[in-house]
């Protein structure tokens, strides 16, 4: 042990990966389908080496860690972030600043009644709220105060340990709070209110298998036999006739020689017909009516399947259905998926279209490329990362927040460099909806720094906190427990009924909301699973921009009014 120590002490850096792999063993353990995720469970980590080893730790190395994880925060949710304020999404606006609003003010009174330092405030706001980059603002905030650096070093020690205290019913309140006790509150059946919803929307459920996951759109060729419906039509009247289902004529073989149809092409007798559609269509709908033959010279059709990125104004706020009726760039695709902040969203007729979805369409490569021309931009994969915006606006985002500061009655509150990071990377991340070839970072990129950015970060600060931890535990172990669940609780409870009476929200997309608001993904995955149904996941979508970013700013709020 000694002589590990010894070797920690000189090659720091060995400590710091290893309380990281052990947290993410720790957060990996589940009970029930709840854990403490990888972020508490590196802080654990951290606190479990630094209580046999002394470790020194590098303010400038956390710094860099946080500062590249908050960057990634506000690249990732810039986009939806601005779009909320504009139409309908000023309600979830809404809902995101109230939450955060009443969390801050929550913990404000408990840490002034419960008479707690401010490193036990931080820790409990962030444990409480579950998010974790808190404790890098409040950390950042304690250190500009004028104080001993040693009992700043405490203060910091102390967020480390209210956070992981809290953290533990944070996680699993919120579980129980959306997924149980709010349908019961708004006095629901989560299964049958997501149902009717998803009818709302337009929405349809597919048994799993009945078309295959890897070849849900398809090309097949048919005949028309002779007194088919489709005779003496032209293309363009037998495709809007298809009732169920969008098919599109592609090539047509007649009397041996094949070409590409126009709108105006007539069909007859003993065509040869290449279609394109989804394959339950063509299968239950077309095959039903027409044989199906083998041609693989009329089949030989280049189909592309391209991820879009919505820019233009002529989708954005248009339901799917709306989109289909008055752009006419849509004929010849079909639209696999839609994708909105990292998650999927449910498909319907209903489902509405928003600035920075990225739409998963597949059709002829003109046809692609015709829509991707009105729509936003083709996302073509990217293997290096825009380092030149990434190093530019972390340093102009540490300026700012070094050099701003803003007056609150008798109170001058400084920016800090971890907010002006914060509010850097929600910038490039809008510009990037509006520009999506500007300061582009693959997803896997942004995600790396997100996940070791934080983790780095909170490990370094468990390993500064390891020999202070069991003594803080015992000072005000249950006292920061019992108020952690009154914080964890208040914006939760007063969300639903604002949501509900007062913004009028839908109960099953609210549920998912009030998660998103904590950004809590396990808080959404718990409605989601109870409902059998993905659509609340519309909800979350529209509040966890406000999430991250307030509850992220309040770590240096709350530090700021208390002091």
């Amino acid at each position: 042990m000694e002589w590990l120590g010894h070797l920690f002490e000189k090659y720091p850096e060995m400590a710091v990966y290893l309380a990281i792999g052990v947290g993410y063993l720790i957060g990996a353990l589940k009970f029930r389908g709840a854990g403490l995720g990888a972020v508490t469970g590196s802080l654990l980590g951290g606190v479990l080496v630094g209580s046999f080893f002394h470790v020194p730790v590098s303010d400038t190395a956390k710094s860099i860690l946080f500062l590249l994880f908050l960057f990634g925060i506000g690249y990732s949710v810039g986009p939806s972030f601005f779009r909320s304020m504009r139409g309908e999404g000023w309600r979830w606006a809404l809902l995101g600043i109230f939450m955060p609003f009443v969390g801050l003010m929550t913990a404000y009174i408990v840490a002034r009644v419960l008479k707690l330092d401010l490193g036990f405030a931080g820790g409990l706001l962030s444990g409480s709220l579950t998010e974790s980059p808190a404790i890098g603002t409040a950390s950042e905030a304690i250190k500009a105060l004028a104080m001993p650096d040693a009992q700043k070093q405490q203060l910091v020690s102390h967020i480390a340990v209210a956070d992981a205290l809290c953290y533990v019913f944070g996680t699993v309140g919120l579980i129980w709070f959306c997924s149980s006790l709010g349908p019961k509150l708004l006095r629901i059946n989560l299964r049958d209110e997501s149902k009717k919803l998803e009818s709302e929307l337009g929405i349809k459920r597919t048994r799993l298998g009945v078309v295959p996951a890897w070849q849900p759109i398809a090309v097949r060729a048919y005949t028309i036999p002779g007194g088919a419906k489709v005779i003496g039509k032209t293309v363009a009247e037998a495709e809007h006739g298809v009732k169920g289902g969008r098919i599109f004529a592609e090539r047509i073989r007649r009397n041996g020689e094949i070409f590409e149809p126009v709108p105006a092409t007539v069909f007859e007798a003993g065509d040869r017909v290449a279609l394109l559609g989804r394959t339950e269509v063509l299968v239950n709908l077309v095959g039903v009516a027409a044989p199906e033959v083998a041609d693989p010279e009329l089949l030989d059709i280049p189909v592309a399947s391209f991820d879009i990125y919505v820019t233009a104004s002529r989708l954005v706020g248009k339901t799917l259905q709306e989109v289909g009726e008055t752009v006419d760039e849509t004929r010849g695709i079909l639209l696999r998926g839609i994708t909105r902040n990292s998650e999927p969203i449910p498909i319907g007729v209903k489902t509405i279209v928003e600035r920075g979805d990225i739409l998963k369409v597949t059709g002829t490569e003109p046809a692609v490329e015709r829509f991707a021309a009105v729509a936003g931009r083709i996302l073509n994969p990217i293997k290096e990362s825009d380092l030149v915006t990434l190093g530019l606006a972390i340093f102009a985002g540490v300026l700012v927040g070094a050099i701003v500061t803003i007056p609150v009655g008798h109170l001058r509150i400084n920016l800090g460099t971890s907010v002006g990071t914060l509010l850097a990377g929600l910038l490039v991340g809008w510009l990037r909806s509006m520009v999506p070839w500007f300061g582009r970072i693959p997803e896997e990129a942004i995600l790396f720094m997100r996940s070791m950015g934080l983790a780095g970060f909170v490990a370094m600060i468990g390993l500064k906190a390891g020999p202070v931890f069991l003594s803080a535990l015992r000072e005000v172990g249950y006292v920061l427990l019992l108020g952690g669940v009154v914080v964890t609780l208040m914006p939760l409870l007063t969300g639903l009924l604002f949501g509900r009476y007062v913004l009028k929200l839908n109960p099953v997309l609210l549920l998912g909301g009030l998660a998103g608001a904590q950004t809590m993904t396990a808080g959404l995955a718990a409605v989601q699973e109870k409902a059998d149904s993905q659509v609340a996941v519309l909800g979350y979508s529209g509040t966890v921009a406000f999430g991250h970013i307030l509850l992220t700013t309040c770590g240096t709020l709350i530090i700021a009014l208390l002091s």
